[in-house]
């Protein structure tokens, strides 16, 4: 069938994807005047993306191959719901030959590429293949149907070490190994196959000569059902942690016009070899001096909002204009390129503990208005839930700005004006990255932020005079706010005023267990202005409501604090940094069990995919005992001290929950 046929108007559009995709695709599909329809699964049914649309249906549990990957019960809910148009956004489905066909054969439009364009492109190996014939440039590499480990060898050892291993299917680093020598190669194989097939259903590998000091360059292309082809420039995505990316800019800053014409054209060319049709990004990789071809993503791309701001085009709103058939609305000399963009990926993931991922209710949700270039695409909003069951990217922070040194500080400034509370997020990480010397000089490459992990992580900042009576001045305005809605409060009573001068004292703790600080704070109120006492300082204190804040005077000095209250738990944001305090009960009674350090527990819920020690061995110090898939990425447990592993509380494909012991270790004797 030609591609024309399988394209047509259509009223009705669902999204069969979650989080912060399936909200943007629904804004610019009803913007449209497209009637939208979520699917959702079970852990899904209070999410945002199902109350921004018309109507949800209800797909499965929350492991995703019952429901966002299971391509039945998404047909079936668009023939319920009467929608005749599927968008895919990224991820999941978004790349499934299989899941496209299934489209056409129900007769449904598929928001993207034919299913022979994803299976020629979808696939690495095959791509490249194609690339090579069309004369694209190649990074040198194996990427033939044989898998098995001899072969996966040999190649490995006739490219050179070191090498990338990476699947087939894959995306968003999953699936992807460096390895430096021969020796690594087995085990990196193992690994990255069953995250493959946990991830997309497909463990094929391909095997890549390692670019030194890489960076990551890629185009966005357009194409439409009458053979027009366009690319809307470039976006550089060269810092990355484990192949995903992190921060995402148009256009890079590293290419010059003649480099960006070339760069785009080959990438027109990559895109014609298969008469594409859809938004879609070609993927190279540069070192340097040259470029080279690596994938075509057959999809949107998370960081397509840094094209839109350059070039003024909603490639949303192009996608659907051409599953209705129509031409594109623009020439190739018609896209300009004005100004540029940065984007930051917000997940809900630890940086102090290696990135672990973080679930649990969201219970502050603030960002800044998307005023003066600033544009936020998020998921999530107050109450929501972060479930293990998916990607924990919660929203993306993007800036626009005539130069990129503008661009960055208007990002850095939103992401400082955001809260997320409830969930550990990479805000402070983004922060210290973006305003890096070296990311602000462009000197860097994908392994920047392994190198600089240390500096881009220090240790959260100590409260100051300025946090502890922020806290103060917050429990305070708490405490009269909740007075105010009490008709029988003494201070809503004419002329009821405490006599005297008169004095209140907080103790605040940082920290949990035996390393943590208290700190006493004496606050001296009535019959004159008001002070706080800090160990042996006194400072004049004043404080008043602003906006979402408060704005506090202490010794004549006046900043603003955000504040968020919740029990005797403080969140406060100030000129310093984010900072959590601890209002300790007067009445005491706070201290609470801890878990042994012998005890190795879950962090978060998951699923047991590999057991890396026996029983009864003897460890080292930071040996693998166990692995756990946690949100799709694989997540290896390990020895705290070198001791005797005395017994294995899991087997493997348990899933367990936050908090199971599944494992416990004897230390060594002293």
């Amino acid at each position: 069938m030609a591609p024309s046929a399988l394209y047509r108007r259509f009223r009705t559009l669902l999204i069969a994807n979650r989080g912060e995709i399936a909200c943007r695709v629904i804004r610019s599909a009803r913007a449209m005047g497209l009637r939208t329809v979520a699917v959702y699964s079970e852990a899904d049914r209070d999410a945002l993306h199902v109350g921004l649309a018309d109507e949800a249906v209800l797909i499965g549990p929350a492991r995703a191959r019952d429901s966002y990957l299971n391509i039945e019960r998404i047909i079936a809910a668009a023939k319920q719901s009467g929608a005749e148009a599927i968008h895919p956004g990224y991820g999941f489905l978004s790349e499934s030959a299989e899941f496209a066909q299934a489209c056409a054969d129900a007769g449904i439009v598929f928001v993207g590429p034919t299913a022979a364009m994803i299976t020629a492109m979808g696939s690495k190996s095959g791509s490249k293949e194609l690339m090579e014939k069309a004369g694209v440039p190649l990074v040198p590499g194996f990427h033939g149907e044989a898998q098995d480990e001899t072969t996966l060898a040999a190649a490995a050892d006739k490219i050179g070490f070191p090498v990338l291993v990476k699947a087939s299917a894959g995306g968003g680093g999953r699936g992807m190994r460096i390895v430096r020598s021969a020796g690594e190669l087995a085990a990196a194989i193992v690994s990255a196959k069953r995250e493959a097939k946990a991830a997309f259903g497909d463990d094929r590998m391909l095997i890549e000569k390692f670019v030194q000091n890489p960076r990551h360059i890629e185009v966005q292309i357009v194409g439409d059902s009458h053979g027009n082809l366009l690319s809307l420039f470039e976006r550089e995505c060269t810092l990355q942690r484990r192949h995903q990316k992190v921060i995402e800019e148009a256009p890079s800053p590293t290419l010059n016009a003649a480099q960006r014409e070339t760069v785009c054209a080959a990438a027109r060319k990559a895109a014609g070899a298969v008469n594409y049709v859809g938004a879609g990004t070609i993927e190279f990789v540069s070192d340097g001096k040259d470029v080279f071809f690596i994938e075509m993503n057959t999809r949107l791309q998370v960081e397509h909002p840094v094209t839109e701001l350059i070039t003024g085009i909603d490639l949303v709103e192009w996608q659907l204009r051409v599953a209705f058939g129509e031409k594109l609305p623009l020439k190739q000399d018609q896209i300009t390129l004005n100004g540029h963009a940065i984007e930051a990926r917000v997940y809900a993931e630890n940086p102090h503990k290696n990135f672990m991922p973080s679930v649990g209710a969201i219970k502050t949700w603030r960002t800044p208005p998307e005023t003066n270039g600033l544009r936020i695409d998020a998921g999530y909003r107050t109450g929501d839930a972060v479930s293990p069951y998916y990607d924990a990217m919660l929203a993306k922070v993007i800036a626009w700005a005539p130069t990129r040194d503008a661009a960055i500080d208007r990002l850095n400034r939103g992401l400082e004006d955001t809260d997320v509370r409830g969930v550990t997020t990479n805000l402070p990480f983004l922060s210290a990255l973006i305003t890096h010397p070296q990311v602000r000089a462009n000197n860097i490459d994908t392994s920047f932020i392994e190198r600089e992990l240390k500096a881009l992580t220090p240790a959260a900042p100590i409260a100051s005079d300025l946090e502890l009576c922020g806290a103060v001045a917050a429990i305070l305005q708490a405490e009269a706010e909740a007075a105010r809605a009490d008709a029988h409060s003494p201070w809503r009573s004419s002329g009821w005023m405490p006599v005297g001068r008169r004095k209140r004292v907080f103790v605040f703790r940082r920290g949990q267990g035996a390393d943590h600080v208290d700190t006493r704070v004496t606050l001296h109120y009535g019959g004159g202005p008001s002070t706080l006492t800090i160990g042996e300082r006194e400072l004049a204190f004043e404080s008043a409501a602003s906006g979402a804040g408060l704005d506090i005077t202490l010794d004549g000095a006046r900043s603003h604090v955000v504040a968020v209250i919740e029990g005797h738990e403080l969140y406060l944001r100030t000129r310093n940094g984010r900072f959590d305090l601890h209002w300790v009960d007067p009445f005491g009674g706070e201290d609470e069990e801890q878990v042994g350090e012998d005890k190795i527990v879950a962090p978060l819920p998951g699923t047991v995919v590999a057991l890396l020690a026996e029983q009864g061995a003897h460890l080292a110090k930071g040996a693998a005992i166990l692995t756990l898939e946690v949100m799709k990425m694989e997540q290896t447990l390990r020895a705290p001290f070198a001791g005797v592993l005395k017994a294995l509380k899991c087997k493997v494909g348990d899933i367990v929950q936050e908090g199971v012991e599944l494992a416990e270790i004897e230390p060594d004797a002293a």
